[in-house]
């Protein structure tokens, strides 16, 4: 029996720890946890991260390592997906700002800022502050902007060439 009324964000409250530890276990970040209800089934999404990217036995370790747990932390039937972020992942928080540094980025904006007059540009993060916002350096002039996270209205991670 299925409870009618639950929290997700409890939900998520109580799962977060125990993903962020078991994901750690296996030198991996989370960078999501997603709880959600799709087509009338809800979906537990774990993306992980690591420098060396992210393989198919690191995705069942962690999958192998939660499992006993879940079934008593969450109270409705659920389908587990863990995976790697993607190649050419969309960022979505600072966390991952900030995971990514150093990383190349296809970067939009919302308007101009000083300097450049392009809206879409190739650069690498430099720097992210949540206050300042995201620090990037141009590749086409190497120079370095920073720009108000406001600004932004898509970053994704660039699949370098070989």
């Amino acid at each position: 029996m299925q409870p009618a009324n639950f929290s997700k964000s409890e939900i998520l409250e109580k799962l977060t720890p125990l993903i962020e530890n078991t994901a750690m276990r296996y030198n991996m970040i989370p960078i999501e946890i997603d709880f959600s209800k799709e087509s009338g089934k809800w979906f537990l999404r774990i993306f992980l991260y690591k420098d060396s990217g992210v393989t198919l036995d690191d995705c069942e370790n962690v999958s192998r390592s939660l499992n006993p747990f879940l079934d008593e932390l969450i109270p409705v039937k659920f389908y587990l997906e863990v995976s790697s972020p993607g190649l050419e992942r969309k960022l979505k928080s600072d966390k991952e700002f900030i995971i990514f540094n150093g990383k190349t980025i296809d970067l939009k904006l919302k308007s101009l800022i000083e300097g450049t007059d392009e809206k879409h540009f190739l650069c690498k993060i430099a720097d992210f502050d949540v206050e300042r916002g995201l620090t990037v350096i141009k590749l086409d002039d190497n120079k370095e902007y920073t720009i108000p996270k406001d600004k932004i209205l898509k970053a994704q991670l660039h699949m370098e060439e070989i």
